[in-house]
């Protein structure tokens, strides 16, 4: 890839701010791990995300959408192409009565705080999860006995070809920690939250319980990209990988929480090939000794490092 054609390009279309060149990952995820993306872009509208891709498109270059990179490993060898990150530049959210309308990178925990100063109820269990409304609602996120897919009304998503349209819910094949947008190709551009009105007192009561709850049982101190597995049926990851005995272990910077067993943690300089390596170590271990294979709730893209 010419990155110096595509830069040229893209400083037709967006201010310079709005573009990264060699910029590394580790800036741009919780977990603080990753090599460089060649570009990165921070498009401010719909406009900018179309003429992106249409860039991509007609240059042949892959592309990949990221929120605030939370539930995100990339590689150490980085990522080729072109990062389109929806954060910051792109979290406008609008109140009518009881729904928000809102950008796919408004963080969700913005998102549920705007819920409790309009007396809305529904979000609470949202209020700690890291990472944006975007990510939130491809992924099905969760806590506390809540999930998006009680909340969210429609979806309005680019294809990659511009066109733009909204999905309503029963279309969105929501289960645990999924929905038909996963690996679709599909950009959220935005969602409709349906809520209901309820008392501030009692809304806010409820968010600093769960706060407390997370606090009390997740190493929010470390960098992590929060639960590393999904939940097998019948029975929690954490519980497993803790009855494996393997809180504690660490392979490289990359360590199984002491706090909470379901979490990896990068204690200081961890590098992808570390996670990767520790995750599988983990699979194996608690396959072995209990017959269960656990499934990778986060999301891994990226090179490997060249030897």
């Amino acid at each position: 890839m010419d990155s110096i054609k595509i830069v040229e390009i893209l400083n037709k279309i967006l201010k310079p701010d709005q573009i990264k060149i060699n910029e590394p990952m580790k800036y741009h995820t919780s977990f603080r791990i990753g090599g460089p993306c060649d570009i990165m872009v921070l498009p401010e509208d719909e406009e900018d995300v179309l003429e992106v891709i249409k860039i991509c498109a007609q240059n042949s270059i892959p592309f990949f959408i990221m929120g605030n990179g939370t539930n995100l490993l990339v590689k150490d060898g980085g990522i080729r192409g072109v990062v389109i990150k929806l954060a910051q530049n792109f979290s406008e959210a609008v109140v009518d009565k009881d729904v928000i309308r809102c950008k796919a990178g408004l963080p969700l925990s913005n998102l549920s705080k705007l819920a409790l100063e309009n007396s809305l109820k529904g979000l609470e269990f949202a209020g700690g999860i890291p990472g944006t409304v975007g990510g939130a609602v491809v992924m099905n996120a969760g806590a506390y006995d809540g999930q998006m897919a009680e909340i969210v009304e429609s979806v309005k998503v680019m294809e990659q070809d511009g066109d733009i349209y909204e999905i309503k819910n029963k279309e969105l094949g929501y289960s645990y920690r999924t929905s038909v947008l996963q690996n679709s190709g599909k950009i959220v551009l935005e969602a409709l939250i349906k809520l209901e009105p309820g008392s501030y007192g009692e809304i806010k009561s409820r968010m600093e319980k769960y706060s407390v709850l997370r606090r009390q049982k997740q190493p929010l101190n470390l960098p992590s990209a929060g639960s590393v597995f999904k939940r097998p049926p019948g029975n929690f990851a954490g519980a497993l990988i803790e009855k494996a005995g393997l809180k504690g272990y660490k392979i490289g910077g990359a360590m199984v929480s002491e706090k909470h067993a379901g979490f990896i943690v990068n204690t200081g300089g961890a590098t992808a090939r570390d996670v990767i390596e520790l995750i599988e170590y983990i699979q194996q271990e608690v396959q072995r000794k209990f017959d269960v294979l656990l499934e990778p709730e986060i999301k891994i893209i990226g090179e490997d490092e060249l030897e």
